[in-house]
């Protein structure tokens, strides 16, 4: 098991990865770093291998970022785990500070915050500075947060979250699975502020503003339906019956002036919408139930991990 695993999937990082692999190198030289190339076409992986021992190369074949870091996940074992891009644009000297809140502070996951400091100004894409804050805004109100940068791709782990984290997300919108799944499990999350600059001249961002972002929301949806069943189901039920009453007042007043009711397919539809809302909101009561009894299990897993660590240490 490895004390620190700086961890880099990388996709045509070329250019920058071996200012990375040297930055990173420089300030945890105790560290294993992992290059993940992820179908490259340009010559990451052959760039990576030059810098020796202290560089393990592997590829996954799979595209898609999450799909890297569920292979990362699953191969490599040590107490903490640092990750970041490929694209030098995440200072290395934030490495030491974030990898104390892991060992020492006990941190589950540690969140280097670009937000807080000089992304706003750096980075040049608008509509990548808007969808960040509102994708921080949804999150921290739908699940009581306080998480200052969601979608950032500077982050520490600790062995028992890289064991227990379910990886389902397969691009860009794994740093927001990953945030809501910390929030929800209660798991303890730090923000360390770091300077976040630009990508190089050269140097191409893999992110499609608008199909990642939309990607992004309906995970966040998505998310917040798994997680909070019963919050999500009750609003579509709340909803229907506001429909219902909207359309069925009209009916019950010409009701109770001429005792007819002319309007009977309004009455009908009327009558679906408030079964649709019985059962919507039955049905986020069952999964909320589910919900519970796999937070449960959760805890007992997490328990289970923590015991393995503790043999590997002892052995």
């Amino acid at each position: 098991m490895d004390k620190i695993a700086v961890l880099i999937p990388c996709y045509n990082e070329e250019k920058t990865i071996g200012k990375v692999i040297t930055d990173f190198h420089r300030v945890l030289p105790e560290a294993v770093i992992y290059v993940y190339d992820n179908r490259s076409t340009d010559k990451t992986a052959e760039t990576a291998k030059k810098f020796g021992e202290y560089v393990i190369v592997r590829k996954e074949p799979v595209q898609g970022k999450g799909n890297v870091i569920r292979r990362m996940f699953r191969e490599i074992d040590a107490e903490c785990y640092i990750m970041v891009d490929g694209d030098d644009t995440y200072p290395a000297e934030a490495a030491p500070e974030m990898v104390k809140k892991v060992l020492e502070d006990k941190a589950d996951m540690v969140v280097g915050d670009r937000l807080s400091s000089t992304y706003f100004t750096e980075n040049k894409r608008p509509f990548h500075n808007f969808g960040n804050s509102i994708v921080r805004l949804a999150i921290n109100r739908m699940f009581k947060s306080n998480i200052k940068d969601i979608m950032t791709g500077y982050r520490a782990f600790s062995y028992n979250f890289v064991k227990t984290y379910p990886v389902l997300s397969s691009g860009f919108e794994i740093e927001t699975d990953m945030t809501i799944h910390a929030v929800d499990k209660k798991m303890y999350v730090e923000n360390v502020v770091i300077d976040y600059r630009d990508r190089p001249e050269g140097s191409e961002s893999k992110l499609n503003t608008y199909s990642d972002g939309l990607k992004v929301l309906a995970t966040i949806v998505k998310l917040y339906k798994n997680y909070k069943p019963l919050h999500f189901f009750s609003i579509i039920a709340a909803v229907l019956m506001l429909i219902s009453l909207i359309f069925f007042i009209p009916v019950f007043v010409e009701y109770l002036k001429t005792g007819l009711v002319p309007k009977i397919p309004t009455l009908i539809i009327c009558g679906f919408c408030v079964i649709a809302a019985l059962l919507a909101y039955f049905s986020g009561l069952i999964l909320s139930t589910i919900v519970r009894k796999d937070k449960q299990g959760f805890e007992i897993k997490l328990n289970q991990t923590e015991n393995i660590l503790k043999n590997i240490k002892t052995k």
